[in-house]
């Protein structure tokens, strides 16, 4: 069924996002302080090919070039995150004039083009001497976080009307402190577990900060990594009840306890005796917050099966290429269907709030060719997605916009500069900018023009591998 840009609504956002640490580059400018992102890509082994974030994608100073780019594809919102030490090189304490100096300029440049800033305040980035003292694993981190906040309400709330608090909880606690893949390295079920807990109570009081201080004006929400998961053996019980048991630590973890249900420790009972530990009387009040938004972060489905060898948990997730199936740079199924069975999930709870696609996107290569980059695969899955989402809408679930990751290339964390999600091309050796023709494809159907893909599963233009 053909579909255009006006069967959303007259008031849907269409942006495309990005992360400070990711590509602002500038990485001991004008005061900022280190991150535990700037700590890790300094061991060896961390990051492929030894790669790091310095320059990245030089955003702290081309960042006029790229929000032209963004205003020519027709671009109405751009979402972006703050380095927390480059606002306070300590964690606390004095701010840092000259770093939320260049907040301010980049919100004023997205109003002078017509774009939406959407800020989220943290996107993984953590200052160093905070993580000296412990970072996410001591509980005094929600009091510095909700400052942190605070500070940055008092500058830029007079303008920047959309914040989300957290950029995927699950991803930089489970990756940062379990699985030690992401900074700051650990690998310690303790350090998760308290970590975790304490990213709830931050979420939450990060909100009521923000709240506190922008009470009739800011649209506050937070972002959640998630992923619609299948058995590997539909009907059996020990794959079914894998998959429940990934389902409560992927995808509802961080949900429930914001709508006050508490962890989904039902589903993981040897977890509420270890979160026990963490917990304080109130806390389960405490880990609520009535958010105006949730982010929806999908890029795939995972298929899960039973496993003897994960406690906790007993469940592990199939990759995509010992399936057979299509998939990313990443590594990652080509699903698009995915956003749509995400949106349909988070939708049922009984009072979430209103729902955006806050990152969605596709690592493939790309081709440059007589000064243009081609990248067919990429842009047949924009498509796929952008259809998913309108999927969902005509069945009355409540999505509000669609942000693409990303705007540019940028480091992809420990997967260095190899994928490239970004709907504009980067050579990271001259930092030349080229609109990609998926990113001219999102400047047509902004403009426009009509889809003629189906929607009913999403898939019929992509480029199969």
């Amino acid at each position: 069924m053909p579909f255009s840009r006006g069967d959303f609504g007259a008031d849907f956002h269409w942006g495309a996002a990005a992360a400070a640490y990711q590509t602002e580059g500038a990485w001991q400018h004008q005061g900022k302080g280190p991150s535990i992102w700037d700590d890790f890509t300094r061991r060896k082994g961390t990051i492929r090919r030894n790669e790091h974030g310095r320059v990245a994608a030089d955003f702290y100073n081309r960042y006029e070039t790229d929000l032209d780019l963004a205003q020519g594809i027709g671009l109405t919102d751009f979402r972006f995150s703050a380095a927390w030490a480059r606002v306070l090189p300590a964690g606390t304490g004095s701010v840092n004039r000259r770093g939320l100096d260049f907040y301010d300029r980049l919100v004023d440049a997205c109003l002078e083009r017509d774009l939406r800033p959407w800020l989220t305040l943290y996107h993984w980035d953590l200052p160093s001497a905070l993580q000296a003292q412990g970072g996410w694993t001591n509980r005094n981190i929600v009091g510095w976080f909700a400052d942190y906040a605070q500070v940055m309400a008092r500058r830029l709330g007079d303008r920047v009307q959309h914040w989300a608090v957290l950029n995927e909880p699950m991803v930089f606690v489970g990756a940062g402190h379990l699985l030690g893949v992401h900074a700051p390295g650990r690998r310690h079920l303790g350090a998760f577990l308290s970590a975790a807990h304490h990213a709830t109570l931050a979420q939450a009081e990060g909100g009521r900060a923000l709240r506190a201080e922008l009470p009739d004006t800011a649209q506050i929400g937070t972002t959640f990594s998630c992923s619609y998961l299948t058995p590997h053996r539909p009907g059996n019980p020990k794959d079914e009840a894998a998959t429940r048991r990934a389902d409560a630590i992927l995808n509802r973890f961080y949900v429930e306890p914001a709508l006050g249900l508490g962890y989904p420790l039902a589903e993981l009972p040897a977890l509420r005796w270890l979160l026990e530990r963490y917990q304080k009387p109130g806390d389960d009040q405490r880990m609520a917050f009535d958010f105006d938004f949730w982010g929806v972060q999908n890029y795939t489905r995972e298929v899960v099966k039973f496993s003897p060898w994960l406690p906790l948990q007993w469940a592990a997730l199939v990759p995509a290429k010992q399936r057979g199936v299509p998939y990313t740079d990443m590594g990652w199924e080509v699903f698009p269907e995915s956003i749509y069975q995400m949106l349909k999930q988070f939708s049922a709870y009984p009072n979430a709030p209103k729902l955006l696609v806050t990152e969605s996107g596709s690592a493939f290569p790309d081709v440059s060719t007589g000064g243009r980059v081609h990248d067919p695969a990429r842009r047949a899955y924009l498509q796929a997605a952008i259809g998913q989402v309108l999927r969902a809408q005509r069945e009355g679930v409540d999505v509000g916009g669609y942000f693409s990751w990303s705007l540019t290339d940028n480091f992809e964390w420990a997967e260095g500069y190899g994928p490239r999600f970004g709907l504009i091309h980067i050579d990271y050796e001259t930092q030349e900018r080229t609109v990609k023709d998926s990113g001219l494809w999102y400047q047509d159907f902004l403009g426009g023009a009509t889809v003629t893909a189906g929607l009913s599963h999403g898939q019929d233009a992509l480029t199969r591998r």
